[in-house]
C-alpha cells in the first residue's frame, strides 16, 4: 500500500496543472458545504446557548392567524389574546406566574431625529421575576412597580441607531409623549434585543388606547411542576373560552414550551441547510466527473507504461489500486483546500456579520467530525469516481499494451 500511494503521489507531481484543474471541482464543492455547515451549526449552537438561558420551565403563548404565528398575530387573529387570557391561565395547576406582553410600532424621537421602533410593554413586577438572570443593566436601573413615563433601552438603540448617544436621564419624544431612559441593558448581541425599547404594559396602553388585546403571554411553571402537562392544560383551557374543538390543533392561539421552540427552530436550520448543502454538492458531481475523465486520459495515456509494469510482473490489482489511490488522492487533497477556503469563508460571513449587522448569533462552528466526515467524503468521491477507470487499466493485456501507440 505504501508504494501504491507513493506512485500515485509521483504520477500526480508530473501531471500539476491536470491535477490542480481536476480538484478544482471537488474544493468548490467541498468549500461550500464546510462554510454552509459550520455557519448552520454555529447558530443552532448560539440559539441553544439562548434557550438554555431562557430556562426549561418557560411556556410561551402566541397568536395564530391563519399559518401566521408571531408576536404580532395576535392582532390578526380572530380572536386575539387578551387579559382574560392572562387571568385564565392564573387559575391553572403548576402555573407560578404569568405575564402579558405587548408589542406595537410607534414613532420615536431624540433630538430631532425620528425613527420607527417595536415598543415592548411589560408588567414589571412579573416580567423581571419570569426572566431573572437572562439579561442584565448596564447603566441606570430596571423598572420598579406601576413605573410610568420611564423608559429602559437596549444596547444599539443607546449608542447605534441614533446620531448622538443616549444617556440614563435622557429624554425620548413617543407619540408625542415624553419619556425619561432609566436604564441600558448590556449587549446582547441579537440586532432585535439590542434595538429594543421598554416600557411598564400601562404606559404603552395609555399610548396606543389599547385596553385588553395582548401580543404574547409568558408562563413560569412551578418548581416540579411537568412543563409538557402544564402547557396541555392552558391548551385546553383557552380552547374551551374561545369555542375550539379539544381534539383539534388550536385555531387562533399557540401554546409552545422552551424545548418546543427550540426543536421549532432546529427543525427549520435543517431544512434549510440540507437545501443550500444539496446545491453545493452540486459541484461535487461536477468535481466527481472531472476526476473520472481525467483517470480515463491517464490511462490512455499511460497505456505503455502499464504494459511495461504487467510485463514485469505486476498484477492486475496492482495496477487497479495504484489508479485507484490517484484518484482517491486528488478528491484528497481538493477536500483539504477546500476545508481551508470553507474554514476562510465562514470566519470571514462571522466577521461580517458581527460588525455590520452587531450580532453574536451568527458564528461558524468546526468540529472535528466536520472536518474529518469532509477529508472522508471528497477522498471516496474520487475513489468511487476513478472505480471505472482503474478497472480499465487492470484489464489491458501486456501485450496489447506494449503496442499501443
Amino acid at each position: 500500500m505504501k508504494d501504491y500511494f507513493f506512485l500515485a503521489v509521483n504520477n500526480l507531481k508530473r501531471r500539476k496543472l491536470r491535477s490542480w484543474l481536476t480538484m478544482i471541482g471537488i474544493f468548490i464543492g467541498i468549500a461550500a458545504v464546510v462554510a454552509l455547515m459550520s455557519l448552520g451549526q454555529g447558530l443552532q449552537n448560539a440559539i441553544k446557548e439562548q434557550f438554555e438561558i431562557l430556562g426549561a420551565d418557560k411556556i410561551t403563548i402566541m397568536g395564530k392567524a391563519g399559518f401566521i404565528t408571531s408576536p404580532l398575530a395576535s392582532e390578526l387573529s380572530s380572536k386575539p389574546l387578551t387579559e382574560k387570557d392572562v387571568k385564565l391561565i392564573e387559575k391553572i395547576g403548576g402555573v407560578e406566574l404569568v405575564s402579558g406582553f405587548l408589542m406595537k410600532s410607534l414613532e420615536v424621537e431624540y433630538k430631532g431625529q425620528k425613527k420607527e421602533f417595536l415598543i415592548s410593554g411589560i408588567v414589571p413586577e412579573k416580567y423581571l421575576k419570569i426572566f431573572k438572570g437572562t439579561y442584565s443593566i448596564e447603566e441606570g436601573r430596571d423598572f420598579k412597580s406601576n413605573e410610568k413615563a420611564k423608559l429602559v433601552i437596549g444596547y444599539n438603540t443607546a449608542n447605534k441607531d441614533f446620531e448622538k448617544n443616549i444617556k440614563v436621564g435622557s429624554k425620548l419624544t413617543i407619540a408625542g409623549k415624553k419619556f425619561e431612559v432609566i436604564g441600558i441593558l448590556e449587549k446582547i448581541g441579537n440586532p432585535s434585543d439590542d434595538s429594543s425599547i421598554i416600557m411598564t404594559l400601562d404606559s404603552l396602553r395609555e399610548l396606543t388606547g389599547e385596553k385588553e388585546i395582548i401580543s404574547m403571554i409568558f408562563v413560569k411553571v412551578k418548581l416540579g411542576s411537568d412543563v409538557n402537562e402544564v402547557a396541555d392544560k392552558i391548551e385546553k383551557e383557552m380552547k374551551k373560552i374561545r369555542g375550539e374543538k379539544i381534539s383539534e390543533e388550536p385555531k387562533t392561539f399557540v401554546v409552545q414550551t422552551s424545548e418546543q421552540l427550540l426543536e421549532s427552530f432546529s427543525n427549520i436550520f435543517m431544512i434549510v441547510q440540507a437545501v443550500l448543502i444539496g446545491i453545493a454538492a452540486i459541484s461535487l458531481i461536477v468535481g466527481g466527473i472531472g476526476i473520472m475523465n481525467t483517470m480515463y486520459t491517464a490511462v490512455l495515456e499511460r497505456t505503455k507504461e502499464i504494459g511495461t509494469m504487467k510485463a514485469v510482473g505486476a498484477k492486475n490489482s496492482d495496477i487497479l489500486w495504484i489508479f485507484l489511490f490517484e484518484a482517491g488522492l486528488l478528491g484528497l487533497i481538493g477536500g483539504a483546500i477546500g476545508i481551508l477556503i470553507g474554514y476562510s469563508l465562514g470566519k470571514g460571513a462571522e466577521y461580517i456579520a458581527t460588525q455590520s449587522l452587531g450580532t453574536s448569533l451568527f458564528q461558524a462552528a468546526f468540529p472535528w467530525y466536520l472536518i474529518v466526515g469532509a477529508l472522508t467524503f471528497s477522498f471516496f468521491v474520487g475513489a468511487l469516481s476513478g472505480i471505472a477507470p482503474a478497472y480499465q487499466a487492470s484489464r489491458l493485456k501486456p501485450a496489447e499494451a506494449l503496442r499501443y501507440e
